[in-house]
């Protein structure tokens, strides 16, 4: 339990405020396998000053520094008497002051914001067109997954909110993300935060466009009409907070009528990046189980590329669950590339490498793209308005696509700028 309600109602003379006394307040987690984290314990009294009780494995390293810490949160927030319970299961400074100001809040509304120094590391925006194949989801109340999530070098990392939080943790999850935001380092990965539907959903952004996200995921969308909501209370923050960065948008369609609305959605502003399909909740719609072979989803999934691709934008598939079964994953990424998808989410970091891998451009699909290339520029070095490769005339289209195909593998390191230098068609 949060709480245990056995308080009463004191006057702080010195503050000449009301102060609720008594009551027990607690924040974070604990357990043998909780890592990277703490769990706070706060009580407001009448007097007696901070009393700061710190059980910890690392006291003799960092002891010192986290009781200073949480007099600095205590006091930031005016709170002259209380006694603070910090037990300390390796949590990060940043995860430490988050932890402590959500309980402080719980029991002083406050609208000030204990903020820790936005790194120079985070401080990069993100292309529209940049590549999406992998997006890694972690728990937005679960620091030690947040931690070295960077290194596994997704293509963007989840911070979530909605769904893989517990309903009686999401205020505080809150505070985690945002600090989150500000103090990992995530190697490069675009940072996403997968806000809650509805008005929790637009309370979320105010924890998050601050502190320079790059795009904001918006679960069971079925019309632009929400898009269009969550848009307005972006500008709002970004007038408010003087934000210039880009924001983007990735609608999530998890339902029958976010399919059908697709195109509609994928065209509602210009920040809407890419659409993406969640298959357990599209499933769970249509009455039917999700199943490997995907045959319950493929219309959705084909008009989630057709949408996309007459919107300009990029369309992503769903998570791939069994994070044990690699094989399947394999398949899974074969058939979503085939179907013209541009990434999918995961939910597991061994699940990166394999992606990446099988959405990269194949060895035979950059030999076949050279080739077409090659042919083109040659036609055009010759003013010829025809190319053809063999006994077969090439579309525009199909040039199109090998350049995009040649460009992919150059922007992965796959090819180097100059290859055509030592290609030699043919």
């Amino acid at each position: 339990m949060d709480s245990q309600h056995f308080f009463i109602i004191l006057t702080d003379d010195s503050a000449n405020t009301d102060i609720i006394m008594g009551e027990i307040i607690t924040t974070g987690n604990k357990g043998k396998t909780i890592r990277s984290d703490c769990f706070i314990t706060l009580e407001l009294k009448a007097g007696g000053g901070h009393e700061i009780l710190l059980e910890s494995k690392v006291e003799v390293m960092f002891g010192n520094a986290n009781r200073k810490l949480a007099g600095e949160v205590l006091n930031f927030f005016g709170i002259k008497h209380a006694s603070l319970k910090i037990e300390d299961s390796g949590a990060l400074p940043l995860v430490l002051a988050a932890r402590i100001e959500a309980a402080i809040k719980k029991l002083v509304p406050s609208d000030k914001e204990y903020l820790l120094d936005l790194i120079p590391e985070n401080q990069y925006v993100t292309a529209k067109d940049r590549n999406r194949f992998s997006r890694l989801y972690l728990p937005g109340n679960t620091p030690s997954l947040m931690i070295n999530a960077g290194i596994h070098r997704p293509d963007g990392i989840i911070l979530d909110l909605e769904d893989a939080v517990a309903p009686d943790k999401k205020d505080e999850a809150r505070y985690l993300v945002r600090n989150s935001l500000r103090g990992i380092d995530f190697y490069g990965a675009e940072r996403m935060v997968r806000i809650n539907q509805g008005e929790r959903g637009l309370d979320d952004l105010d924890w998050i466009i601050p502190h320079n996200v790059n795009l904001i995921l918006l679960p069971k969308c079925e019309n632009a009409d929400q898009v269009i909501a969550v848009n307005k209370k972006i500008e709002v923050i970004r007038k408010k907070t003087k934000q210039k960065n880009p924001v983007w948008i990735m609608p999530i369609i998890e339902s029958a009528l976010g399919v059908i609305n697709a195109f509609t959605i994928a065209s509602s502003a210009e920040n809407v990046v890419s659409i993406a399909i969640g298959l357990e909740d599209y499933t769970a719609d249509l009455g039917t189980q999700r199943t490997k072979e995907g045959k319950e989803s493929f219309f959705a999934r084909s008009m989630m590329v057709n949408a996309a691709r007459a919107a300009g934008i990029q369309p992503i598939d769903s998570v791939f669950s069994d994070v044990g079964d690699m094989e399947g994953l394999k398949q899974n990424v074969l058939m979503s590339k085939a179907m013209g998808f541009d990434g999918m989410g995961c939910i597991h970091p061994r699940q990166i490498q394999l992606i990446h891998e099988n959405f990269a451009p194949s060895a035979g699909e950059i030999e076949k793209a050279k080739k077409i290339v090659a042919a083109y520029h040659k036609a055009t070095e010759q003013g010829l308005g025809v190319v053809s490769l063999g006994t077969k005339m090439i579309d525009p289209p199909v040039v199109k696509r090998a350049l995009n195909t040649i460009n992919l593998a150059v922007k992965m390191g796959i090819l180097t700028e100059n290859w055509r230098e030592n290609y030699e068609q043919v």
